[in-house]
């Protein structure tokens, strides 16, 4: 895709005094001047304020006046804007719990990334409607801490996959000894303990100052410099009064020449020059729903030995001896880590150099970066997912499950390969593959509660028969007379084995069955490191999905994949290969869904603009679905041939259409599945239905003039899951089931192709 160019940002800016606009101006910075990207400030002015912004706000919005946010977003949708990234804190819109900004961002035609710099657990209900709202608008969410992400989820029902957490940033500066820093400032042989920010009450600050005779005792020389300016809002209600009351709290308890109040909104570099100064960095916050703390992560990230009480932000950050907590409204605790950490210099050094070392992945290059992969992924999200607008939708419903035809391919070793007409051929005798298929079956009608093979136990014994334990491998071949015809099978037949005991491990019929499947899986899926077949590698993620036993090998797997991806794309083809082979849609498949269980959105979106890459190529020019045939390679850059067309293609498309619904909860998908399904039943290129609903059996394929007649395993087990995965999709989807009219389990009129036979 083309790189993004041009961006719009959102929220307070410099000189409003505020943390959100230290923020919109350090983000703004880092990705223009470190990305070289043309990017523009919408900046948020507060109810009869004015400020002198810079250049880069090329946009006022008052937060009172609800036009300027209808004509924000007509600047922004007009002007070759990108993608929008949002600032929100519901203090800084108007309205009710800052519904204002929702009429900007409902009439955006662009992407939207929003970071969350507040998080409520408990919310009013308007705040919840509001934020729900908000969250719906937002192609990704940013936020700064894990308990974010977890408040999303948990609280609020958002998928993992939109959620994206990057650290707070921070200026990419030296390591400075503190010696050297108070020197600058004048203040040699002084212990500095020090706390910066906006003055307000919710900062603590009274318990250090409370906390300070207890310090002095220990270190007669500390002095704890608070510096920054009020609020300006507190100033604005009440003047300095909390100020006021800080200096009177110090002279009552005789420490006074000890507290100093630094009474400015410092810029960097004179905050730089105090932080480097500091022995110890404070935050002794009353709050744990602190989300985020700027000034915690520029400390911290500088390299200050930081002393905290345990909000989510600071006992994330902190975590793993990179700090100190201290519990909340406890100024004798408070008394008691500061004096203990000044006493240990040793400790202190370290501390102080394991903070530094991780903070550097939170200098603002590095943020830029990952916000601009944020961005990237949003706007993939953006133009794959959102294909909601002008789709026609089409009615479906789907035939009854019947199983007549396949329990005629069974005997008591298995399902027979292949047919004449649907006589079963045993000239060609049986396969791994198919039995793997048909095992995957039983544990999907088990699944979906509906009526199960008998020959369950056949296919798991043949299974069981087909490993080899000498070889570390499943063979596939075996002749009618049960011969094996090979030691080991292709990485293709082993992968697909692997797919269907992950699912039997998790569906199967019974514990005895599922604890046989486990024990299988665990055996076999380390020969898997060694493979190269991408369908290979694909068939086990999916087995992997339903039995996650190895989170670690199915990452290396899946990362192959994407490496298959970036090597073979290139401008118009998005794909894993030089050219299209057979159950293509499952390697999209495999990363949507291994991107689910390991939570890796990246593997998500290549998933899905893979699929949506496939489902375009297998396209007729009146929309029917047009599986990729077989009678030759499909390169790049070369048109498909149109036949023999086989029910595997529209079944792995069908199943990998329905794993994108689910993760997105995107409408388009599922009227994919319906276009493939629709398939076997007679919206194709000949208009003939290749299935009989009265015995559940399937023809092989399309030819270009007519039908093969004939009808094999493969086939009639592509149909039968695909059907059951309609049918599953029916039963955990009630809300789609309602508002699409889907009928499961219903039967059709039969199929002109079966009328006569």
């Amino acid at each position: 895709m083309n790189k993004i160019k041009k961006i719009a940002f959102i929220g307070n800016s410099l000189p409003r005094r505020c943390g959100i606009a230290t923020f919109t101006n350090d983000i703004e910075s880092a990705i223009s001047e470190n990305l070289n990207l043309n990017t523009s400030v919408f900046a948020m002015t507060d109810s009869g304020q004015s400020y002198d912004y810079p250049e880069k706000v090329i946009f006022e919005i008052h937060s009172d006046i609800k036009s300027d946010y209808l004509k924000a977003a007509n600047f922004i949708n007009n002007n070759g804007f990108e993608i929008v990234c949002l600032q929100h804190e519901f203090g800084i819109f108007g309205g009710e719990a800052g519904e204002n900004i929702l009429l900007l961002l409902d009439s955006l035609k662009i992407p939207i990334v929003t970071t969350l710099h507040t998080i409520i657990e408990n919310p009013l209900p308007k705040y919840s409607e509001v934020f729900q709202r908000i969250i719906k608008a937002s192609a990704k969410l940013i936020v700064m801490a894990q308990k974010g992400s977890n408040i999303l989820q948990e609280i609020y029902g958002v998928k993992a996959d939109k959620i994206e957490v990057i650290a707070h940033g921070i200026p990419d500066l030296e390591f400075i000894e503190p010696e050297i820093a108070k020197h600058n400032l004048g203040r040699d042989n002084q212990t500095i303990i020090l706390t910066f920010g906006l003055l307000s009450a919710s900062k603590g600050i009274d318990l250090v100052i409370d906390a300070m005779p207890q310090i002095l005792k220990s270190c007669p020389n500390a002095t704890y410099i608070v510096l920054g300016a009020t609020h300006p809002n507190l100033v604005r209600n009440e003047g300095e009064k909390y100020r006021n009351e800080l200096i009177k709290k110090a002279a009552d308890l005789g420490v006074s020449e000890n507290v100093i109040f630094i009474d400015e909104f410092v810029n960097l570099k004179k905050l730089v020059e105090y932080l480097s100064a500091c022995d110890v960095y404070i935050t002794p916050y009353l709050n744990e729903a602190q989300m985020t703390s700027g000034t915690l992560a520029y400390s911290f990230g500088l390299g200050n030995v930081v002393v905290s009480t345990p909000y989510w932000h600071a006992k994330e950050l902190l975590d793993g001896d990179r700090g100190i907590l201290v519990p909340f409204n406890d100024s004798h605790a408070i008394g008691r880590e500061v004096s203990k950490i000044l006493k240990d210099e040793k400790r202190r050094n370290k501390i102080r150099k394991t903070a530094f070392i991780a903070g550097r992945a939170m200098i603002w290059p590095c943020i830029a970066q990952d916000y601009m992969k944020v961005f990237e992924r949003a706007v993939i999200y953006n133009s794959v997912i959102d294909f909601r607008i002008n789709y026609e939708k089409s009615p479906l419903e789907l035939p009854r499950i019947k199983t007549d035809h396949l329990s005629e391919m069974c005997d008591d070793t298995g399902i027979i390969q292949h047919a004449i007409y649907r006589i079963p051929d045993r000239s060609h005798g049986y396969c791994v593959d198919d039995n793997a298929r048909a095992l995957l079956l039983s544990c999907q009608l088990n699944e979906a509660n509906l009526p199960n093979i008998v020959k369950a136990g056949t296919f798991s014994s043949f299974v069981q028969h087909a490993w080899n334990k000498d070889t570390g491998r499943f063979r596939n071949f075996m002749s009618f007379s049960r011969n094996w015809l090979e030691d080991m099978g292709s990485e293709d037949s082993h992968g697909r084995t692997l797919w269907a005991l992950g699912n039997c491990a998790k569906n199967g019929i019974d514990d005895s069955q599922k604890n046989w499947a486990k024990n299988l899986f665990n055996e076999a899926y380390k020969s898997v490191i060694d493979f190269t077949s991408p369908r290979a590698i694909a068939f086990t993620l999916l087995g992997f999905e339903a039995y996650p036993i190895d989170k670690f090998f199915a990452k290396m797997l899946a990362t192959r994949l994407m490496f298959h991806l970036e090597k073979n794309s290139k401008e118009g083809w998005y794909w894993f290969e030089k050219g299209l082979s057979y159950e293509n849609a499952r390697l999209s498949q495999a990363l949507i869904c291994s991107g689910k269980f390991l939570n890796m959105p990246q593997f998500i979106e290549a998933g899905l603009k893979t699929l949506k890459f496939i489902m375009d190529v297998q396209k007729s020019k009146n929309t029917n679905f047009r599986p990729y045939a077989t009678e030759g390679f499909f390169e790049a850059g070369i048109s498909s041939a149109k036949f023999d067309q086989q029910p595997v293609e529209a079944q792995a498309s069908i199943s990998a259409c329905l794993s994108a619904y689910q993760i997105t909860n995107d409408e388009f998908w599922y009227e994919e599945a319906k276009r493939a399904f629709s398939w076997f039943l007679g919206k194709n290129d000949l208009g003939i239905a290749l299935i009989d609903p009265k015995s559940g059996a399937c023809f092989d394929g399309l030819h270009v003039d007519r039908v093969n007649e004939n009808c094999g395993a493969e086939s009639v087990l592509a149909y039968l899951l695909s059907l059951c995965d309609m049918n599953i999709f029916a039963q955990i989807m009630p809300k789609a089931l309602k508002k699409e009219n889907i009928a499961p389990i219903r039967n059709i009129e039969t199929p002109r192709a079966f009328t006569s036979s």
